[in-house]
């Protein structure tokens, strides 16, 4: 179609006019998607940048917005509608995973919402909605002071528990294992670990894969959790030693069971080869824990009861790091280092010389100087 204007100023008028329509019609089918149906869409598309493990959690994150609020068309979505949700959510949106009909947890209620909104900004991004509705709403701060004084802290174990744990699995077919976790090791780099990537003759360890469980039965398998998760670690005596026991006891196993042995490579295994996931090595070590007595922790959080060790002994916070496989030392130290009461003991005696008008750090250096001269 050919058209003429009288002035240039209303031939690009009119041009700008028809692209403006062609626009509208091309976004008219988009304008009628349910919030389930773009849901479906941003998922996809953020699953190209996400591992598998996250995609999932997205997945069942969404999974709780969807049933009240899915089945609305995206355009005629408001902050009412979200806010509706948000309350209903805290005050009986649990379906699964405790009783049926109460509240859900204000932390999943934010997780929700955080990933509704990001979903929603895309929305408008994409010219499908005019502004997010979801922005402004917040759980309120009552829901979240309340479930941070419902939800006790476990503290990682002590010192002294640790002892108790490592006596008790001594002897244990995955001592070995049990003392990995001990050296900080997240359980995903337990289950992922290959004898390739142990060196016994140097007594070193190379951190380069891992395996995890999504949704109980899923195991996924992928590269370490970060550049700096990737790392060479050296072994602890009592732990090449275990590891040296570990590799000849599968051995035998693998003589015994003959053809019926799957030669998998990976170091977690059960008696005939077959690889244990972190679901099943936690279950054992719940086992250890109650047949000893010990108080149950997450053997996740074992790695804080290394890492604070670490740390009070003086672990400059370079290595420190290096060895959690972080880049940097404050999310080591935000999260992980969690001094207990006898952590804090010293700092008392050194407060002591606040109030009695003796430094005992003065003291030793004027005993020193008295010997030295």
């Amino acid at each position: 179609m050919t058209r003429t204007f009288g002035t240039l100023r209303e031939a690009k008028a009119e041009y700008a006019n028809i692209v403006h329509r062609r626009y509208e019609a091309a976004r008219a089918p988009l304008s009628q998607i349910t919030v389930d149906e773009w849901l479906d869409q941003w998922l996809s598309m953020k699953a190209e940048d996400l591992e598998e493990s996250t995609a999932y959690s997205y997945t069942m994150t969404l999974a709780r917005v969807r049933g009240r609020l899915g089945h609305i068309r995206l355009p005629d979505l408001t902050e009412d509608h979200v806010a509706a949700w948000m309350r209903w959510a805290l005050q009986e949106g649990r379906v699964r995973g405790g009783k049926t009909a109460t509240g859900l947890g204000a932390t999943s209620v934010e997780m929700s919402l955080a990933r509704l909104k990001e979903a929603l900004d895309r929305a408008v991004t994409r010219g499908l909605v005019e502004v997010n509705v979801a922005r402004e709403v917040t759980v309120p701060r009552k829901a979240r002071k309340a479930e941070r004084r419902a939800r006790a802290a476990v503290p990682p174990w002590s010192v002294a528990e640790v002892h108790a744990f490592v006596s008790a699995i001594a002897g244990d077919r995955l001592q070995a294992p049990f003392l990995l976790a001990l050296m900080g090791l997240r359980p995903a780099e337990i289950c992922g670990m290959r004898w390739a990537d142990v060196d016994l003759g140097e007594a070193t360890v190379s951190i380069t894969n891992t395996r995890t469980v999504v949704g109980n039965d899923i195991v996924v398998e992928k590269d370490a959790k970060s550049l700096a998760g990737e790392r060479q670690l050296p072994l602890p005596a009592p732990v090449a030693a275990a590891l040296t026991a570990f590799r000849a006891a599968q051995a035998a196993e693998k003589t015994a069971a003959g053809q019926g042995y799957e030669d998998s490579g990976y170091v977690l295994v059960d008696a005939r080869g077959r690889t244990l996931n972190g679901r099943q090595l936690r279950e054992r070590a719940y086992k250890v824990m109650d047949r000893s007595g010990l108080r149950r922790v997450r053997l996740y959080d074992a790695r804080a009861s290394c890492l604070t060790y670490l740390a009070n002994h003086g672990v400059p916070d370079h290595l420190l790091a290096r060895w959690a496989g972080h880049a940097d030392v404050r999310t080591t130290k935000r999260w992980y280092v969690k001094p207990d009461v006898e952590d804090l003991r010293p700092t008392a005696d050194t407060w002591g010389g606040l109030a009695s008008g003796s430094d005992p750090v003065h003291e030793e250096n004027v005993r020193c100087g008295s010997v030295n001269g």
